[in-house]
């Protein structure tokens, strides 16, 4: 029986994880509603629904990533496209998200500087 409790809340976290109500996700893993929001009062399982979702978002940042080369060249390709509109939308457009973009890669160094000045202090 324990077996099947902890497949029921395996569901129940992944259910909520991927943004069920807690009505809805009691219904899909045939849950009672107020074992769902009893389960949730417990800090361990929210904290399976809160790591089931991490786990969720990088899975799609993963393939969000593998897209982003592709994504850029079609974007830059507009930018020689016949319609001055389009040209105009997609330059502006390469001008901001390489702004954005220069602004995020300063700060992952900025932070990797950081981690590596506190574990040196760590080390000492």
């Amino acid at each position: 029986m324990a077996h099947r409790g902890r497949d029921a809340d395996d569901r129940l976290a992944l259910e909520l994880a991927a943004g069920a109500t807690v009505r809805d996700a009691a219904g899909a893993t045939g849950v009672g509603e107020r074992t769902a929001h009893r389960r949730l009062a417990d800090p361990a399982f929210k904290a399976r629904v809160v790591a089931a979702r991490g786990e969720m978002f990088a899975a799609a940042a993963g393939r969000l990533a593998a897209g982003l080369g592709g994504a850029a060249d079609t974007l830059l390709g507009l930018v020689a496209h016949p319609d001055p509109g389009v040209r105009l939308r997609a330059a502006a457009k390469v001008l901001e998200l390489g702004t954005e973009l220069g602004v995020v890669a300063d700060l992952h160094r900025q932070v990797d500087e950081l981690e590596r000045e506190a574990a040196s202090r760590a080390g000492r």
